[in-house]
């Protein structure tokens, strides 16, 4: 996955914003102020941090070399995932699906609906 399909992805999702809170080179993607992706622009090759639910985190890690624990965050929580081709664009595109909906999952409920997340209707079925 490319730097431009990469910033793509997130930015696809709602509500989402790209950020520097770092530096020029670390781009953040954000939704309802919190952080579900951390890339560093000048790597080579490029990776990006991705929050996981911890038990599959293990799993990917254990599956996949070019994924690993985050890098200087939380490694139970977070995974950074080296893109260098190992890893087809449709599973890092679900990473990072996976990682927007935990985070908007702990959003308060009228955050959720005016971002239109479908897990915020699963609640009214109920």
């Amino acid at each position: 996955m490319k730097l431009d399909v990469l910033k793509a992805a997130c930015l696809a999702l709602n509500g989402t914003a790209e950020t520097f809170p770092f530096n020029a080179e670390t781009s953040v993607f954000k939704v309802g102020g919190k952080m579900f992706a951390l890339s560093a622009l000048d790597a080579a090759p490029l990776s990006v941090s991705l929050k996981c639910e911890p038990e599959l985190a293990l799993r990917l890690r254990a599956a996949h070399p070019s994924i690993t624990g985050g890098w200087h965050l939380n490694k139970r929580h977070w995974n950074t995932v080296t893109l260098d081709g190992s890893l087809t664009e449709r599973l890092v595109r679900e990473m990072i699906e996976d990682s927007y909906d935990l985070v908007v999952a702990r959003l308060p409920r009228a955050e959720q609906l005016l971002l239109d997340w479908p897990g915020s209707r699963r609640a009214d079925e109920h």
